[in-house]
């Protein structure tokens, strides 16, 4: 079938371009902690593989992404070499900066392939979408709490997560409507990261608790 070996380079695409991105967030937090080469690799591959691993533990997937295309440690390695030979203090601000747009595009392109994936085993839609959306951010959770910072998909009240949600249902609804596989996983995906791009262009943020004395 056409629409089945479209999606299947559809998703190897979205996972090899998002893994990049989450790489090099994971990257720049370890360089900002100062870690050692051990410690910057680890936590650069925790939030390249973390989401996409829990993810196939969770549906019984194998082989791991990163076990299915070995070449990816390969090139995370290479990252981390030249990262720590180049990478210096004065660069984080600017670096941090230019990888919103790479995170926000590997915040869609990860939710809408968790979500894919887990409506490939006729999951219903709540699990799929939540498939996706662990996808999405559990790398950068695993990544903070390696870093030992409150991680900041749970903490810095930008919709984040919300986005891979919405996502995540625009490709489960556009395929129940008929959509081929291929389009809807193209659609979940831009419509996650666009929601992202239009919060960190407005400054849009969820709602914060109130800075009462507590209840009572």
């Amino acid at each position: 079938m056409p629409d089945a070996s479209f999606l299947s380079i559809a998703l190897t695409a979205v996972e090899t371009s998002a893994t990049l991105a989450f790489a090099l967030s994971g990257l720049l937090e370890a360089a900002r902690k100062r870690l050692d080469p051990v410690g910057v690799c680890i936590v650069a591959g925790l939030a390249a593989f973390g989401g996409g691993t829990l993810r196939d533990v969770l549906l019984d997937r194998r082989p791991f992404f990163w076990v299915a295309h070995s070449e990816w440690l390969w090139a995370l390695l290479a990252l981390c070499v030249l990262a720590m030979a180049f990478l210096r203090s004065r660069h984080f601000a600017p670096t941090e900066r230019a990888m919103q747009w790479p995170d926000a595009l590997g915040l869609g392109l990860f939710s809408a392939s968790g979500t894919q994936l887990a409506l490939a085993q006729d999951l219903p839609g709540i699990v799929a979408v939540l498939m996706g959306v662990i996808t999405a951010t559990f790398g950068g959770v695993l990544r903070d709490i390696v870093c030992n910072e409150i991680p900041a998909a749970l903490r810095d009240h930008s919709p984040y997560a919300v986005c891979a949600f919405v996502g995540g249902w625009v490709l489960v609804l556009a395929q129940h409507a008929g959509t081929p596989a291929g389009i809807a996983l193209l659609l979940g995906a831009a419509c996650a990261s666009g929601l992202r791009v239009l919060a960190m262009l407005t400054g849009f943020s969820l709602p914060r608790w109130s800075s009462g004395s507590g209840p009572g």
